[in-house]
């Protein structure tokens, strides 16, 4: 009861459904219908005004609202329960919750990705370097960058929307597993909830959790990109990279040292990310031994799903308002995204020029070698510098050893270039 009290409203709204047609296929009188409809939208209303008096002797939500119907509508309150049985009932509540949970969910993700396409327009021409094992690779913008993530998020959302749809068949009249005797019409119910579809095998209705784990799946990936955000935001914000300060209101003091200025928000969604994580680790575990059909073990699902939504939902909510108020230091950025990180476009531009990769390989790292023996950065190579390791280098090969112009040159499909990530912005249509 503490946990399945929050489906009261949509076991309300399957009851109704279900009573509506017990009534149309003769099940129910015209008069005992009324009399459940309105009883159940009197409970809908105490349970809201917090006037509902929960009993622990309830098993759970779907006995308490029984027990509460039967004393305002009497003996139409137990015609209500008629070819259903609690295992078809719990099945079709989560299934409605969760379909209205993850519409919220995805409008979420939509905020976020909305939130990051903006920050995205507003820094197409930012260079800043890019990474790979958290060293410094090669130059891009960040525009590019924020981009990934709103890739990331777009497959989140492409997963929640396919475990909302598998989600959206209706399992009522499956019974307690054989289904049952009485002539029900379930595709009636199915329309009045919203249903795309009713399940075809009724032991399969009652024991099926794969709706669950498809969303706790979504919800612990998305999670993982969440946390991952988080990780390179914090270290953005370090001293050591410094290519963004915190804002206030999203970070916390130290209760010692007074010039801190911690990322705690960013620490606490990378940490709930193994807790979702966890959630379908368990769900998975609850799931591997169940023989058909249902199993008590199931009750475990509501506490798993609850849990992650209550963790996925505020993180997507407070990540898409942090980014809008993180202030970036582009001019940091742009400083270390020079460098080395200039290599690979010396050697792109003697491969141009016919020279075999690997040979332009060697050349290349020859002239790094010796740059770092001399203290001296690529930027500050001249053209004769270069021709000391390659005839093949032009006058022209300078003007590629800056980040402005080794990133306006990248402009393949899916690349870094500002006129290439203008492009993929309008295809967004943000």
């Amino acid at each position: 009861m503490p946990f399945d009290r929050r489906l009261y409203r949509h076991d309300i709204l399957g009851s109704i459904a279900h009573a509506r047609m017990l009534a149309k296929v003769g099940l129910l009188k015209a008069h005992e219908l009324r009399a459940i409809v309105r009883g159940l939208e009197q409970i809908q209303k105490e349970i809201e005004t917090g006037r509902f008096k929960f009993d622990i002797a309830d098993e759970d939500i779907h006995l308490a609202i029984e027990r509460r119907l039967i004393a305002i509508a009497g003996e139409p309150g137990r015609k209500l329960h008629t070819a259903r049985s609690r295992n078809d009932q719990v099945a079709l509540d989560l299934r409605l919750f969760l379909r209205d949970e993850i519409a919220d969910v995805i409008e979420l993700i939509e905020r976020l990705r909305i939130a990051l396409i903006a920050l995205a327009n507003r820094h197409v021409e930012t260079i800043m370097p890019g990474y790979t094992h958290l060293q410094r690779a090669q130059p891009i913008t960040l525009a590019h960058h924020l981009l990934a993530y709103v890739e990331m998020l777009a497959r989140d959302r492409e997963r929640f929307a396919q475990a909302a749809a598998r989600t959206s068949m209706m399992p009522l009249g499956a019974g307690a597993l054989a289904a049952t005797t009485l002539q029900l019409d379930r595709r009636m119910v199915a329309r009045e909830l919203g249903f795309k579809s009713i399940t075809a095998n009724s032991i399969d209705a009652v024991s099926d959790r794969d709706f669950a784990v498809d969303f706790l799946s979504a919800a612990a990936l998305t999670m993982v990109h969440l946390s991952r955000m988080s990780e390179e935001i914090i270290l953005w914000t370090t001293s050591e990279f410094g290519f963004a300060t915190l804002p206030d209101e999203f970070s916390t003091g130290s209760s010692m040292m007074p010039q801190k200025k911690n990322p705690d928000l960013l620490e606490l969604i990378r940490g709930k990310s193994g807790r979702v994580v966890g959630d379908l680790v368990a769900m998975l575990t609850v799931l591997k031994g169940l023989p058909l059909a249902y199993n008590s073990d199931l009750q475990e699902d509501k506490e798993r799903v609850f849990d992650a939504l209550d963790t996925l939902k505020p993180a997507l909510d407070l990540m898409a308002k942090f980014w809008p108020a993180l202030r970036f230091e582009t001019a940091r950025m742009r400083a270390v995204a020079g460098g080395f990180a200039l290599a690979t476009d010396l050697a792109d531009y003697l491969v141009g020029r016919g020279m075999a990769f690997r040979e332009a390989h060697e050349v290349v790292g020859a002239i790094v070698r010796e740059a770092v023996a001399a203290g001296r950065s690529l930027e500050d190579l001249s053209a004769a510098d270069l021709r000391r390791h390659s005839s093949t280098f032009g006058d022209d090969a300078i003007a590629i050893l800056r980040p402005e112009n080794s990133v306006a040159r990248r402009t393949i499909e899916g690349g870094p270039a500002p006129s290439t990530v203008r492009r993929r912005l309008k295809e967004l249509g943000r």
